[in-house]
Formats: C-alpha cells, structure tokens, sequence
C-alpha cells in the first residue's frame, strides 16, 4: 500500500485542477459548486488513502522532476503531515459545504461566486503543499499560496471593515513572508542546501551562535504565522471581519500552517533544547493572555479569535518539552483544535443568523427558540474548555502528564498555567451559554426584536437566513412553515424576520463536524497512538531523513 504515497501530488495538484475549472464555470454557479465540493471529496479520499499507506511503513519521499535530493522539489509523506491533511481537508470540505448552503441562501450577496470557489481551492492547495514541502523554498511557496487566497477571502464583499482589517493582515503576512525568505537566504549561504533532510545535518555543523541566530530567525517567522504571544497582535482585529464560512477556516487552519512549521524546526532542523525554555515562556505567555483577551471581548467572533491564540499555547507547551509524550500530545491537539475551533466558528455564523447579532450582550433565550442551535454550541464548547470525557480534555491531561513527567520547575508552571487557561476557557464558553442561551431575550441589551417574539419556536431548522426580497421568496417556496409565519398586521421588518430559516446545507454541515469532534474522542485511543508513533518517528529523524535522502522514495 506504500506505493500509494506516490501520489501524494495530487493532494495539491486535484484542488489547483478544481480552481481551474471552476473559474472557467464562472457563469454557472451551480456547476462551480459541484465541481468544488466533489474535487475536495475526491482529495480528502485520496489523503486518507495517504494516511493509512504511511500508519505502520513510515515516510516516503517523492521526487518531482527526477531530480535526487537534495536538488529539485521534494515532498515528503509522514504520519503527521498526513494525518493533518486529512483533518484540514475534512474541516475544508464542511466549511466548503457550509459556505455553498449560505450562498445559495443569501443570493451570493457576501461576495462574488465567481472568486470565492476558485480562491477556496487555491487556500486549500496551499494548505496542502506546506504540509508536504521538504524543502524550505517550497514550504515558503506553500505559504504564499495560501496568504495570497487568503487575502481575497478575507476582503470578500469589500466592506470598509473588512478592507482595514484586510490591510493589516497583509501587511503582517508580508513582514512574516520577508522574514523566512530572508532566513532561507541566509540558510542556504551558510550550508549550501535548503532540503530540510539535508539540513538536518549540516546546520549541525555550524557555529553555535549562527545556529541560533538561524534557529530565532525561523522562530519569529512561523511565530507570526502561528500567531504566538506576543505576535498574536493582529489576529482578533483580522479574522472576525470575514465571512463566517473564511472565518471559520482561517480560525482552523492558517495558525496550525505555522504550528507545523514550527514542529519541524523544533524536531528536523534543529532538535535538542537549545530554546526550550524561552518557548515555555511563550506558550505560558500564550495561554493566559490569551484567554484574558477572551474574557473581556462581548463579540462572540472576537472571543473565539482569542481563545485560538490562547490554545495555541497548549501546543507550543507540548512543543517545548521535546518528548515523545509531549509532542505526541501536541499532534493530538492540533488535530482536536483544527476540529473544534472551525466547529465553533461555524456555530456563531448560525448563531449570527439566528439572533441578528454575534455580541452576548444583545442576545438570549436562544436555547429554548432553537434547542439543535443550543446543542451544536454546547458539545463543541464544552469540548474546548476540555471537559472530560471530550478530547480537549484527553490532549490537555497528556500535556500535563509530559509536564509534570519532565519535573522542572519551568514545566511545573507551564502545568498550572494551562489548568487555569483551561479553567478560564470553560468560563468564557459558558458566558456565552448563559447570556446567549440561557437568559430571557428581554434581559438582553437593544435584542433583534424576533428574539423577543419567539418566532420560529420549535423548528429544528429554525431563523437565520438573511432578509430580502429573493432570499424570502426561496425561503417560502422551500417551506410552507415561512408562509404561515407570514401573518397580517406585523411589519414589514417583522415580515423578513419572521422567514430567516437556517439553511439546511449550513446545519448539516455544522452538525457534520461536530459529530466529527465528538468521533475524535470516541477513537481517542488510535488517534493517541498515531500521534505518538508520529512524534517518535519525527524525534528520532531517521526516517525522514533515509526517505529523502537514500532512496526510500518516489520520482515522478
């Protein structure tokens, strides 16, 4: 079954192949839309494929071009990047599902059809290509690809808010990017080579001090992209601005680009414990000034956007204690946040459409007018905070095992501190519980007056979409319910209120990865297993390594 790793260029060719046709669908949306759902499809088969070939062989590399390394573009198929690509690809697909539910409902009006698919799929090949690079140049390339579609989904409609959060985020992406290309320039003069199995050894060979100058440069670089305190600065102003479907996949994916990055510096490039203490300074730091911002945001776009940089934390703890059990928690971690945090995300846009609003302050008694919304809220919610049995709190109890296990009086701190982030996490999913779904709808400051109404009670389907004329009409034709709702003497307002159903597309998907979170905590015991054969195979560096440099490979 390893052959099947020579495939692994299809993981970034399928969704470039599906950016294409679906630009050149650009009169036809509906074609675009099952052109990118099914080439997506079709890449997440083919990386679950990729994760089961490499579960017990180990790495393959594949050679594009013919060229031998460490000449020529090289990917390179473990059991952590391809377990990461399954979990991104998973997210993507829901959030690409949830993304087409809200088009088709709102008539596109969040920006042109035309450039949201084919963008999407180019974020999403992006993705995928840093996750396989081998070499440095081509993770640099990875990162572009996935910044420059970033950019455009993020500025989607062109609103003033969004064009100046959009600034900021290119102007940090940009500073991020001149950092690696720079560190790359100065890699490559002091080695000769930018192959990261390459490296693996010469850097070794190096002055201590230039390791260290190198191994910081890197640092900073994916710190940003990773959005690590205190170079969180620029994400809660960049991703609440967005549409809730880019919001939602920003939020579960481009941070973790940058964690994987710093994986394999920590683990490829330059093991050992060179900089573990000032990185378990950084995830402390992470952690709780994190989730404080969290606690003092009313948005609910917003808080989330913090505790995303909080629990970033976790996994730069993890990271730090250069153990199998820590590390191998960190892979956990990832795989669980991407899930969770993107679930999340997609929860508040239905909660956004559903009371009008996404700041607590104006909303209540959403449990009882939509209990299924109160439900995908909840799971999710509780699974972050990590409660048990959820995973969240199976990733952060072997974090705290590693910590306590390494017994120093650092990892001892970096124990407490993420208890108490933890802590604060549950304190912040259940401020939102308790003022959004639990408390009256009048108790609430300036509430959509449809809270106050109650109407819609009872469907599981229940309000959000957007009104307007077109969205209505769709609305009434699709159920008799929004007719019925239609009743004489109500106001105009009251009218477009009253028919805002969520769309069926958007809480299937939705429901669809929370069902996927709670499935991580089902087979917690595989995934614990295959995350710890994958920190051990990145720890010891042998295979990748043989895999790249001797043969153990592919051309293509």
């Amino acid at each position: 079954m390893t052959g099947l790793a020579g495939l692994a260029p299809l993981a970034v060719v399928l969704p470039f192949l599906g950016a294409a046709l679906t630009f050149v669908l650009i009169r036809h949306p509906r074609a675009q839309r099952t052109v990118s759902i099914g080439l997506l499809t079709a890449t997440l088969l083919l990386e679950v494929l990729l994760l089961a070939a490499v579960w017990n062989s180990g790495a393959v590399a594949v050679r594009l071009g013919g060229w031998l390394p460490p000449a020529g573009i090289v990917m390179v198929v473990d059991q952590f990047s391809s377990l990461m690509l399954v979990v991104s690809s998973t997210v993507s697909l829901a959030v690409l599902v949830y993304a087409t539910g809200q088009g088709a409902a709102d008539g596109d009006r969040e920006g042109p059809i035309s450039i949201f698919h084919p963008t999407y799929l180019i974020l999403v090949a992006g993705v995928s290509n840093a996750f396989l690079s081998g070499d440095l140049f081509n993770l640099y390339v990875g990162f572009e690809i996935l910044l420059t579609a970033s950019y455009v989904l993020m500025t989607l409609g062109g609103t003033g808010a969004r064009i100046r959060a959009g600034v900021t985020y290119v102007v940090v992406s940009v500073v991020s990017s001149l950092l690696f290309l720079i560190a790359i320039a100065v890699i490559y003069a002091a080695t000769g080579t930018i192959n990261m199995a390459d490296l693996a050894g010469k850097l070794a060979d190096l002055d201590p001090g230039i390791q260290t100058l190198l191994h910081l440069m890197l640092l900073v670089a994916f710190g940003i992209k990773a959005a690590v305190f205190p170079l969180s600065f620029w994400l809660p102003d960049s991703y609440p601005t967005a549409p809730a479907p880019v919001t939602a996949v920003f939020a579960g994916l481009l941070t973790k680009v940058g964690v994987y990055a710093l994986v394999r510096t920590e683990t490829l490039l330059f093991p050992g414990e060179h900089l573990n203490n000032l990185l378990m300074v950084i995830a402390l730091l992470t952690m709780i000034v994190g989730i404080l911002g969290a606690l003092a945001q009313a948005d609910i776009k917003r808080m989330l956007s913090f505790t995303l940089v909080s629990h970033i934390g976790y996994m730069v703890f993890g990271l730090a204690l250069s153990s199998v059990v820590g590390l191998g928690a960190t892979v956990f971690y990832v795989a669980h946040h991407i899930t969770i945090q993107t679930s999340l995300f997609m929860v508040t846009g239905l909660i956004e459409r559903r009371g009008g609003t996404a700041s607590v302050d104006r909303l209540g008694g959403l449990a009882k007018l939509s209990p299924l919304l109160g439900t995908l809220y909840f799971l999710p919610a509780m699974n972050l905070a990590g409660i048990p049995p959820f995973s969240g709190f199976l990733g952060k109890l072997g974090l705290l095992q590693a910590g306590v296990a390494l017994g120093t009086p650092l990892a001892y701190v970096l124990v407490v501190g993420g208890v108490v982030a933890s802590l604060l996490t549950l304190l912040a999913m259940a401020r939102v519980w308790n003022r959004a779904f639990w408390r009256k709808p009048e108790d609430a400051e300036r509430p959509d007056p449809l809270l106050l109404t109650g109407a819609g009670t009872g469907s599981t389907a229940d309000v959000g979409a957007r009104s307007g004329s077109r969205a209505v009409s769709r609305a009434a034709r699709r159920s008799p319910r929004t007719v019925a709702a239609r009743r004489p003497g109500t106001t105009a307002a009251a009218d477009r209120g009253s028919t805002r159903l969520l769309p069926g597309m958007m809480v299937g998907s939705t429901l669809a990865l929370v069902v996927y979170g709670l499935a991580l905590t089902v087979f917690a015991g595989p995934l614990f297993q295959l995350s710890d054969s994958a920190a051990q195979e990145m720890l010891d560096r042998t295979a990748y390594i043989s895999a790249v440099l001797n043969g153990a490979g592919v051309s293509k």
